[in-house]
């Protein structure tokens, strides 16, 4: 390691940006360097020319032995972060979408659509800042065909809110020319319009998160409507167990008999009705139930009821259940270790697991009953809004309920929807596409790559070797991975090209692979390739690699070893989609400031900026905006010369800003984009929406104090409280200890 320890000092002497400084924080370059490199010889170029790539290529995504699909029912036809997708009853000829900002689209039920009508617009009314807040949820009445009542559920502003958010839902009737009109909106919920305590369901928010949203009219012809717990982390406020509170419940209107000068009636048997409890519940003891629905041969109430930190459930809603939050999470007592009484408490159908402690959450779906995939008639299906996971129920030789993974769609589920044929759609949330389960038919041959030898993108004679086609890369400010030296490569179709967003951030063709090798004791452990598919989608795999050191193996799921004293986890596919997220762009760390930096070219024998060579070689679809040494570059943690704010932040985007942006999935409002004034962060002395694990005056980020910043703590904790929550085991000292010294330096917030 001498020599790396050299090269590392040579290029701090030819005039680097930064240094790369390995995930371990020795101070050895991050660059993928081998042992015994030669001296480099400073150049205005790395490479001389792009090299061809012939074989390391992504192939299409293994598919394995799946019943269903995905298709694109409209292919033309895009909308803005939808969360719900509707037919009005009666009419199949049509589609209502629902956006986030607080419109709601109308558009044909034709393949070639390529048109949409706006069929109601009450942005003004909306309050859709917050990554869980906006228009969330549309019934058309069950006589809609006749009395052209709509209802809308959103959150509105609230000056007597902490959050600013009042959860609302309104009634909106629509006119002769076929479009809602705003003007006519009548009040259902909440059922008055003062908060006082002696009318506590106003349902001002007392947090951004945890809104719930969906609206549907049931079988019975009553409206249901379903609210999260308030919001932060554990329920502090019992809100859910609390029977004179909205908070966590399913409740149940009748918006058609309604007394006068009341906005509803209640259903007579509702099961508080006569007293116990607010006459408007339906069902208690919900965290955020955010999409649910009803079996539309059986009535029944299917909700998927999001997790804490643990467990995401599916619950089978009965009138008067009490489904366990904050008592418990899922079937386990809360918070773990705890006991409880669970008697009274009805258990979920399924619950799945955070693997790693990763933040997932459940997106509730249908009972399909369609005709396309007889196989699944009868069973639920849905998913998860993180890692884009597809899942059913089925039953085994007991009866007993199982969930089983059907596909994993590669983005963001936020809904589910049902035609009037019982057919199913799923939302994708960022690109705003609608997707249609379809049978899958026949499953091609697997000919995806079971070892790193035979994918395209390694030497053929030595796998620790990339292929010629690859090209090396290295970035400022590393993601922390457990103390693995990391080595790293792109490889993109020899006709393709990279664009540079106005942000700065990196967008890549389709066909490109970008590979990471991970090495501890100076042994290869993993080799990542992050593919982006002919269908369009990105997807992440895992090779192990053998003990001899001469090959890797596909890992078909996520997986954890003990290497030396440590455990290194493999994560699994859907484990990649967590942290690679849309709204984060999919290929972390390829971003202009990340790769403004000096590397030595192995090849060449070369030391020269990447920028610079990468838009030589012509790997740009335009020239750079600029010199690279006038664009920025993200300060290293160990480059003291630089504020150490600069590198506090720039740590903070390399390692959290993937989940922690606006629309991203990470709980609550921080935004941690290097990029966002320290004001906007929304993270100084503002109040943690996940819980405040216990410490008293807890806040993301209190100046002058580490262990009551959460920012901090989190990063330490070895719990499913860690931050990041994907593939890491191990405390990152110099990283901590950066953020500890930055929060330590601030003397009040700005």
């Amino acid at each position: 390691m001498r020599t790396r320890s050299w090269v590392c000092a040579a290029v701090s002497i030819w005039g680097v940006v930064a240094c790369g400084c390995d995930d371990s924080g020795l101070g050895v370059p991050d660059s993928g360097i081998p042992d015994l490199t030669p001296a480099a010889t400073p150049a205005p170029f790395g490479l001389d020319s792009r090299p061809t790539n012939p074989g390391c290529l992504a192939p299409p995504r293994p598919l394995g032995s799946t019943t269903v699909a995905l298709s694109d029912p409209f292919p033309n036809l895009t909308f803005s972060l939808p969360t719900a997708l509707r037919q009005a009853p009666g009419d199949a000829t049509h589609f209502y979408l629902v956006q986030k900002g607080g419109t709601v689209q109308r558009f044909d039920n034709d393949p070639a659509a390529a048109t949409k009508t706006e069929f109601i617009n009450i942005t003004t009314k909306v309050n859709s800042s917050p990554n869980e807040a906006g228009l969330l949820g549309i019934a058309f009445h069950p006589q809609f065909a006749t009395n052209k009542q709509v209802f809308l559920s959103y959150t509105a502003f609230s000056a007597s809110s902490a959050a600013n958010l009042r959860s609302t839902v309104s009634r909106f009737t629509v006119q002769a020319n076929g479009l809602g009109d705003p003007t006519t909106e009548q009040l259902v919920l909440p059922p008055n319009d003062t908060g006082t305590v002696a009318t506590p369901n106003v349902l001002d928010q007392p947090f951004v998160n945890h809104n719930g949203g969906n609206i549907l009219f049931g079988p019975d012809g009553f409206l249901y409507a379903g609210f999260g717990d308030g919001g932060s982390g554990g329920d502090p406020g019992n809100r859910s167990q609390d029977t004179a509170l909205f908070f966590g419940k399913m409740l149940r209107l009748d918006v058609d008999t309604v007394p006068a000068g009341q906005r509803y009636g209640i259903p007579p048997t509702n099961p508080f009705k006569n007293g116990g409890g607010a006459p408007e519940i339906f069902a208690y003891g919900l965290r955020n139930p955010w999409r649910w629905s009803f079996d539309r041969a059986t009535g029944e109430l299917w909700v998927g009821d999001v997790g804490q930190d643990l467990w995401e459930e599916v619950d089978l809603v009965k009138v008067g259940g009490n489904y366990g939050w904050h008592i418990r999470e899922g079937m386990h007592c809360y918070p773990p270790g705890a006991t409880c009484t669970q008697g009274a408490l009805i258990d979920p159908i399924v619950e799945y697991n955070h693997t790693g402690g990763a933040s997932r959450s459940i997106t509730g779906g249908y009972v399909y009953r369609g005709s396309a995939i007889p196989s699944l008639v009868g069973t639920y299906i849905y998913g998860d809004e993180v890692n884009g996971d597809l899942y059913a129920i089925v039953y085994d030789a007991m009866g007993q309920a199982q969930q089983t993974l059907l596909l994993n769609t590669g983005f963001n589920i936020s809904s589910f929807a049902e035609d009037a044929d019982g057919e199913l759609y799923l939302l994708e949330y960022v690109a705003g596409k609608i997707h249609k389960l379809v049978p899958a038919g026949t499953p091609p041959p697997n000919t995806f790559p079971q070892t790193l030898s035979a994918t395209g993108c390694v030497d053929p004679n030595d796998a620790t070797k990339p292929a010629a086609g690859l090209i090396p890369y290295d970035v400022n400010v590393p993601l922390w991975s457990d103390g693995a030296d990391k080595q790293r490569w792109m490889a993109l179709p020899d006709s393709g090209q990279i664009h540079i967003n106005a942000d700065g951030d990196w967008d890549f063709p389709i066909g490109t692979v970008l590979m990471k090798q991970f090495s501890l004791g100076g042994k290869p452990i993993e080799t990542r390739l992050f593919m982006h598919h002919p269908d369009g989608n990105w997807a992440g795999y895992s090779y192990e690699w053998n003990d001899a050191g001469t090959d890797a193996d596909l890992l078909p799921a996520g997986k954890a070893k003990p290497v030396g004293a440590q455990t290194w986890t493999y994560p699994s596919r859907s484990d990649c989609l967590e942290c690679h997220t849309a709204i984060a762009g999919r290929s972390l760390g390829l971003e202009t400031a990340q790769l403004n930096r000096d590397l030595v070219y192995v090849s060449t024998l070369r030391i020269s900026n990447q920028l610079a060579t990468l838009d030589h070689i012509g790997m740009f679809d335009a020239p750079l905006p600029a010199p690279p040494a006038m664009l920025g570059a993200y300060p290293a943690p160990d480059a003291i010369a630089a504020p150490i704010d600069q590198r506090a932040r720039a740590y903070l985007q390399a390692n959290c800003s993937f989940c922690h942006r606006p629309q991203g999935t990470g709980q609550g409002p921080a935004d941690l984009r290097f990029a966002t004034p320290f004001n906007m962060t929304n993270t100084c002395n503002q109040t943690p929406q996940e819980g405040d694990l216990g410490i008293t005056g807890a806040k993301l980020i209190v100046p002058g104090m580490p262990d009551q910043s959460l920012i901090s703590v989190r990063m330490r904790a070895l719990d499913a409280k860690r931050m990041p929550p994907i593939a890491t085991k191990i405390v990152d000292a110099t990283g901590t200890q950066l953020i500890n010294d930055f929060i330590s330096s601030l003397t009040a917030c700005p």
